[in-house]
């Protein structure tokens, strides 16, 4: 009598029995990478949909640069003007599956975007640190304003000098506040002065920098 033969499959010319230990292991593994496959996708999907979220938030000059679909554009602004939960919730399951269609550069942009939303870009970042040390060498060198007054010659030159001396007066408390802040190591006062001489430096800064952009348009023209 001939013996019935074992049910089973080849793996790189090797007989598989089925229900066999090779087998269970082989089986188990394709089921681990299909699930790995699966919760990989989902946990995509859900980034997309929180970030097409975000979008809402943005704003309206950052959007404008994205340049993003027509069909999302509209469907973000249907979504602002919905109050409704559930109708806002089916709503944005909708902008989900619009955001699964964008290239990966569209997507990276909108991250982008929102970053610097958020953070301030990378030539706002350099203004203020910019600003930050103009008014600590105002307050702390007395050489530095001429050099200022030379660079931003529009400035208010008795607006930064009064500025620049209550700033200092500020920075140094008397009697025992002083020799507490000196014994225990704590950071000089910071008044009024201190917040507002920043604010005109900024703004001046700010005024040369358009200042010197018109003049090149100018010349451009």
């Amino acid at each position: 009598m001939s013996r019935k033969p074992k049910k089973g499959y080849y793996v790189r010319g090797q007989f598989v029995a089925e229900g066999s230990e090779l087998d269970i292991e082989l089986k188990a593994e394709l089921k681990g990478t299909h699930e790995a496959s699966r919760t990989d996708l989902k946990r995509e999907s859900d980034a997309l949909q929180k970030l097409g979220e975000d979008l809402l938030t943005l704003r309206a000059d950052l959007m404008e640069r994205l340049q993003l679909p027509e069909k999302l554009r509209d469907a973000l602004a249907e979504a602002r003007r919905i109050t409704n939960f559930e109708g806002k919730r089916r709503q944005m399951q909708y902008v989900g599956k619009i955001m699964r269609q964008l290239d990966p550069a569209a997507v990276a942009a909108a991250q982008a975007a929102l970053d610097e939303q958020h953070n301030g870009s990378a030539a706002e970042k350099l203004a203020l640190h910019a600003s930050e040390r103009w008014r600590d060498r105002l307050i702390a060198d007395d050489a530095a304003l001429p050099d200022w007054l030379e660079r931003f010659p529009r400035t208010d030159t008795q607006q930064i000098r009064a500025l620049i001396r209550q700033a200092r007066k500020d920075a140094q408390p008397e009697g025992k506040v002083a020799n507490v802040q000196v014994s225990e190591g704590l950071a000089p006062r910071k008044g009024r002065a201190y917040r507002e001489l920043f604010q005109l430096v900024r703004e001046q800064m700010e005024d040369a920098a358009t200042h010197a952009r018109h003049e090149e348009t100018g010349r451009d023209a």
